[in-house]
C-alpha cells in the first residue's frame, strides 16, 4: 500500500497535542515504504506539533517525491543494516556511521528526547547516544521483532540492553506488553500500551457500487479480502486451501489479495495446485484510494494469521481499517489480533493453523447477509470509539511529554 500524504495546506488538521520538547523519531520504516509500523508512525507524528518533532527516516527510491507532499521535518538517512548484530568489523563500522549521523542531526536540531522505531537496530543507536550525550529515549515494540531478536544470543543480549535502557517501552498491544513482561522481564511500570489506529474520516462505509466492483474485477461475486504483505504468518495459504470447502456453499466466491512480498510465487503455485485459479485474485500493491474502495466493496475481510516459527502478527491494523469501513472481520488466534475486534460482535477469532475452521466461519458469514450487516455496523462503531488516530495521537502526545520530562 502506498501512503498518500495530505496536502500541506490541510485546514482540518487536528489540534496539536500536548506541547513537546523537540523529539527525534528514528525509524528505518517510514512512508513511502509500506508496512503497518510505518503507517503508525506517519499517522501519529503528523498529528504532533511540527516544531516539536524531527524524523530520521530510512531512504527509499520514492522518498523525495513523497517528502515534497508533506510538511513534516523528515531527514532521510541510510538506516539499513545487513545485520542487527555488532560482531565483526563491518557491522561495527555500519553502526558507527549511523550513530555519527544521528548524533549530528540531534545536535543540529536541539533534540531533547529520542523515539526508536524498534529495539533493534534503532534502540541500540539510541542506547549509545544516551551514553554519549545523555539523551533519554523510548522504544516502540511491535511483537514480531521481539521474537526475531531471540534468534541468537547476541541479538537477544543487544535487544535486552536496548529495552532496559529505555525510559519506557511503547507496546502496540496487550499481547506485546505480555511478551515484554514474560519473555524480556520488563517491569509493568516500564511498559505503556498504545494501539495503532485508523483515520475514521477516510476509512468509511460506502454503499455497494457496481462500477467500482467492476473496476476491481469483482462483478457481483461474493468477495473475501485480505490486505497485507505476502508473508507466511499472514495465512494466505490457509485461505486458499479453505476455498474448496467454501465453494460447496458459495460456488462463485472470490478471494482477493492486496499486497506483495516474498511469498507470492509460492502462493501462486498453491493456487494452481488447488485448482483455484478462477477464485483467487492477486491485486499486488495498490494506492490508498484503491485500497479503501476494496475495503468498502468487499463482503468479508480476513487476516488468517498464525505464528510462523518466532514470527507473529503484533496487532493487525488492517483489521481495524476493514471494520472502520463497516466490514465484519476474521482473524487468526495468534499475536495481538484479538485486541482489534469484539469476538462474536464485530468479527471472529479462528484457529488458522489449518483451513477447516476458517472455511466454516467464512461460509457461515458469506451465507448470512443480515448477520454480516449487523456485525459491520457494530464494527464501525467499535473502531470509531477506540481506534481513531486523533484520539490515539493525543494519547501519544502525553507519552512523549512524559519522556521529555525524564531528561535530567
Amino acid at each position: 500500500m502506498i501512503v498518500t500524504a495530505p496536502p500541506k495546506d490541510n485546514n482540518d488538521r487536528p489540534a496539536p497535542s500536548i506541547a513537546l520538547a523537540r523529539s527525534l523519531l528514528i525509524t528505518e520504516i517510514f512512508p513511502p515504504r509500506t508496512g503497518g509500523s510505518g503507517r503508525w508512525y506517519w499517522e501519529v507524528y503528523r498529528r504532533q506539533p511540527r516544531e516539536a518533532v524531527v524524523i530520521a527516516a530510512g531512504t527509499t527510491p520514492a522518498h523525495e517525491e513523497f517528502d515534497r507532499s508533506h510538511d513534516l521535518n523528515v531527514q532521510r538517512l541510510d538506516l539499513t543494516l545487513r545485520s542487527w548484530g555488532v560482531c565483526g568489523v563491518e557491522n561495527l563500522r555500519s553502526y558507527g556511521g549511523i550513530l555519527r549521523s544521528i548524533r549530528a542531526l540531534a545536535k543540529s536540531q536541539n533534540v531533547k528526547a529520542i523515539h526508536c522505531g524498534r529495539c533493534l537496530p534503532e534502540g541500540l543507536i539510541a542506547l549509545a547516544l544516551k551514553a554519549w550525550c545523555g539523551i533519554p529515549y523510548v522504544c516502540f515494540a511491535h511483537g514480531e521483532e521481539l521474537n526475531y531478536a531471540t534468534a541468537s544470543r547476541e541479538l537477544k543480549w543487544l535487544a535486552k540492553r536496548s529495552l532496559n535502557g529505555a525510559e519506557f517501552v511503547i507496546a502496540n498491544s496487550k499481547n506485546t506488553e505480555r511478551i515484554l513482561r514474560e519473555r524480556w522481564d520488563l517491569p509493568t511500570d516500564q511498559v505503556r500500551v498504545l494501539h495503532p489506529g485508523v483515520d475514521s474520516k477516510r476509512f468509511v462505509p460506502s454503499p455497494r457500487h457496481e462500477s467500482v466492483r467492476a473496476a476491481l474485477g469483482w462483478g457481483n461475486r461474493p468477495v473475501v479480502l485480505t490486505v497485507g504483505r505476502l508473508q507466511r504468518r499472514k495465512g494466505h495459504d490457509q485461505m486458499i486451501r479453505a476455498l474448496a470447502t467454501i465453494r460447496q456453499d458459495v460456488p462463485d466466491v472470490l478471494y482477493a489479495i492486496i499486497g506483495d512480498g516474498d511469498e507470492r510465487e509460492r502462493l501462486e503455485a498453491l493456487v494452481a495446485e488447488e485448482g483455484q485459479g478462477a477464485h483467487v485474485q492477486f491485486l499486488g500493491e495498490v494506492d490508498d484510494e484503491t485500497m479503501v474502495r476494496a475495503y468498502q466493496q468487499c463482503d468479508l475481510f480476513a487476516l488468517p494469521n498464525r505464528q510462523d516459527g518466532e514470527d507473529i502478527e503484533g496487532f493487525g491494523m488492517v483489521l481495524v481499517e476493514a471494520q472502520a469501513c463497516g466490514k465484519p472481520v476474521i482473524a487468526g488466534d495468534s499475536g495481538g489480533t484479538a485486541e482489534t475486534l469484539k469476538e462474536g460482535e464485530t468479527g471472529r477469532i479462528v484457529d488458522c493453523r489449518g483451513p477447516e475452521a476458517l472455511a466454516a466461519v467464512v461460509t457461515e458469514l458469506l451465507t448470512d447477509k443480515p448477520l454480516r450487516e449487523q456485525m459491520g455496523a457494530e464494527a464501525r462503531a467499535w473502531v470509531v470509539s477506540r481506534f481513531d488516530w486523533d484520539v490515539l495521537a493525543a494519547e501519544a502526545g502525553r507519552l512523549f511529554a512524559e519522556l521529555a520530562g525524564a531528561r535530567r
